[in-house]
């Protein structure tokens, strides 16, 4: 089934995809970007993001976000704009799921130490990573390696933040996805579908407003704390006018929610915008358009900007967040480190694919396995590699 239903002229139409890398029949009751999204869905990659960090460790409480509920905040907020914009709902749907795919255990702090160990062997990337998984790494098939999805999804996953190469300051491709590129034309130097530029800013306002939500309700910083803030404190402050004996715990839910809100409502009314001036009539006119066609309006870019630098001073960089982020650096160069240099130290099936301690093709396995993790098998891993006292 391939229903372009009432889509907008320039929205991704599932009827003109472009297809697989290997050809499969079409189905009956699913469009190319439900099927993506349903492998997505159903893929391993996807399930260990139950336990991977967004800024807390998995251990460091139950109500923060991980990787997969963040995933479906971003999800939920990409649909609601697609299907207001008249774009293909699966496909945003799919690309929100799918654009964590490729993260390390321990976020960023986790990531920054792989890419600092891999510095010489090609280096490390999240979005590459997310790439390499659905296009290899998940072994779901018989037939072929990843998930073979769609090119408009794998599009979007390399692309989701703009063009990769064709302008001044493009920085250096990642290996992985020069390996694919070579293989296969995702035109990295055009811009990617209004669906994928959708779940980019999807995953900005849902980012954003629950690290708020999180920073709060874990002691990082107070209501008061954010009254300067752009957009942020007024909204708050609008809350308690409206409510006066607000219990905390609701203030901060009804203002997060309001922030939500208007910040969609931004995004489609300079989308919308941008579409009466620039008119796109395919899907074409809106990857050649040479900026993005989905976008914030200045002045709520501006809001974004000074939250972010809240966010980056307050929470990002506390105290106790560095504290958890230099222990999680600690353990992945830890792991990679020895398992680099002594791969007979993995497990069998990681084993077989390395080619001897300290050659590059083992660094690329380690990164691989290491990029699999949790946060709780890493260092459940750790304490195994490490502590004289543990079973291996």
């Amino acid at each position: 089934m391939s229903n372009s239903r009432n889509l907008a002229p320039f929205a991704c139409h599932p009827d003109q995809s472009r297809g697989r890398r290997y050809a499969e029949p079409s189905s009956e009751t699913r469009s190319p970007f439900q099927r993506d999204r349903d492998r997505i869905i159903h893929s391993q990659a996807f399930r260990k993001l139950e336990f991977k960090t967004q800024v807390f460790v998995y251990h460091e409480g139950d109500n923060f976000r991980t990787r997969l509920t963040h995933s479906l905040e971003v999800s939920q907020i990409a649909r609601t704009v697609a299907r207001v914009l008249g774009l293909d709902e699966d496909l945003s749907e799919a690309l929100a799921l799918a654009h964590d795919l490729g993260h390390t255990p321990f976020g960023h702090a986790g990531e920054d130490a792989l890419q600092e160990m891999t510095a010489g062997v090609g280096g490390f990337d999240h979005n590459a990573q997310s790439l390499r998984i659905v296009t290899k790494l998940e072994r779901r098939y018989y037939r072929f390696e990843g998930l073979n999805l769609s090119w408009e999804t794998l599009e979007g996953l390399v692309k989701h933040n703009g063009p990769l190469t064709g302008f001044a300051d493009a920085k250096p491709l990642p290996l992985a996805i020069v390996s694919y590129a070579a293989k296969d034309d995702l035109e990295l130097d055009s811009y990617a579908s209004a669906e994928a530029q959708v779940a980019s800013l999807s995953d900005d306002i849902a980012y954003n407003n629950h690290d708020i939500d999180d920073g709060l309700r874990a002691g990082l910083f107070t209501i008061d704390d954010l009254a300067e803030v752009p957009l942020v404190g007024p909204v708050f402050a609008e809350v308690k006018a409206d409510y006066p004996d607000i219990d905390p715990s609701v203030h901060i839910h009804e203002s997060v929610r309001r922030l939500i809100g208007l910040m969609v409502a931004d995004l489609i009314a300079e989308t919308r915008s941008r579409i009466a001036r620039f008119a796109p009539a395919s899907v074409e006119d809106v990857r050649r358009l040479g900026q993005p066609l989905v976008a914030f309006s200045p002045s709520m870019r501006q809001n974004d900007a000074a939250l972010k630098a809240f966010l980056f001073q307050h929470m990002y960089r506390h105290y106790k967040v560095n504290r958890m982020a230099s222990k999680a650096r600690r353990v992945v160069k830890d792991l990679y480190g020895l398992l680099f240099q002594e791969p007979q130290c993995l497990p069998p099936e990681w084993q077989a694919i390395c080619d001897g301690g300290g050659k590059p093709g083992t660094a690329r396995v380690v990164a691989d396995y290491i990029a699999s993790m949790t946060d709780r098998f890493a260092l459940d891993e750790h304490r195994r590699l490490f502590d004289l006292q543990e079973k291996p």
